[in-house]
């Protein structure tokens, strides 16, 4: 199981940090992504990170401002948003996959487990 939390209201400017936690296998086995999807929009990839750690990678609309890290240690993954923006919200998921993360923003044709999600809401 992958649980997501971290989620919630913050104003435009402010910051959260997100996690992803996996209960029931090791999560140093995988790659990581973060996505997120906005009422009526499709689910767009976020950020991803190799199992290791050393290999990152950001969508445009969130490059400079979010920051994703894992801790294989702890069995998490964590997004890091800062200089949050009103269409950053939306629901966030996190998902383990066959993730490339070399060549960009993970892509949900490669993801094969999800967590349930955490909405972010960034008020104006």
């Amino acid at each position: 199981q992958l649980a997501e939390s971290g989620g919630g209201l913050v104003q435009a400017g402010g910051s959260l940090r997100l996690s992803c936690t996996a209960y029931g296998f090791t999560l140093g086995n995988y790659a990581i992504g973060w996505f997120r999807q906005a009422p009526g929009k499709g689910r767009e990839g976020v950020s991803c990170i190799s199992s290791s750690g050393d290999t990152t990678n950001y969508g445009d609309s969130v490059k400079g401002r979010f920051t994703i890290s894992r801790d294989n240690a702890k069995n998490t993954a964590f997004l890091q948003m800062d200089s949050l923006r009103p269409e950053d919200t939306a629901v966030y998921y996190c998902a383990t996959g066959d993730f490339n993360c070399r060549v960009g923003a993970p892509s949900i044709d490669f993801a094969s487990y999800w967590g349930q999600g955490t909405q972010v809401t960034v008020s104006s």
